[in-house]
């Protein structure tokens, strides 16, 4: 397996979705190449943060969304 092809299979991967002769191809590139570990290391972290991101209890969610914003994110909207 290339980096490439390890890049291309990251998600199926993670999600345990790999078959089971691609994963070990997987793994063992993994077991080669320390730029893909830290490449699954860094996409890993960036998930987790996504996942976490508004799970700030301490944080109030807004009772209403302003105006401004509604009407700033419809114009950008029409723009594209």
């Amino acid at each position: 397996m290339t980096c490439q092809q390890l890049i291309e299979f990251l998600t199926e991967y993670i999600e345990g979705q790999l078959p089971l002769s691609q994963r070990a191809a997987f793994e063992l590139h993994l077991a080669l190449c320390g730029q893909c570990r830290a490449y699954l290391h860094n996409f890993r972290t960036t998930i987790e943060a996504a996942q976490n991101a508004f799970d700030d209890p301490t944080v109030a969610t807004p009772a209403s969304i302003p105006e401004e914003l509604v009407q700033a994110i419809l114009r950008a909207r029409r723009s594209n």
